[in-house]
């Protein structure tokens, strides 16, 4: 099983004005669960890639326990920034 959650493609207007004089990566990122392993446990597929780079990203093939701690990170990032941490 393979099934896509949800992707962002890069777009300019995520980054502050000036971005690549900055030298701040344009990156594009997707989340997909699955569990196409030995062990046939599923998991949560992190993928993030350049842009102008496709099928060179990095993956990360996440847990249930780090993928929840990756959770909490974003959240707590947001609440850093005043932000709500939404769901």
């Amino acid at each position: 099983m393979r099934r896509s959650i949800d992707d962002h493609p890069f777009s300019s207007t995520d980054y502050p004005p000036g971005f690549e004089e900055a030298d701040l990566t344009p990156i594009s990122w997707a989340v997909a669960i699955s569990d196409d392993y030995d062990d046939a446990l599923p998991r949560v597929i992190l993928t993030v890639e350049e842009v102008g780079s496709a099928g060179r990203g990095l993956v990360a093939h996440l847990g249930p326990d780090i993928a929840r701690r990756l959770r909490a990170a974003l959240a707590d990032g947001l609440a850093e920034m005043g932000e709500e941490p939404g769901r």
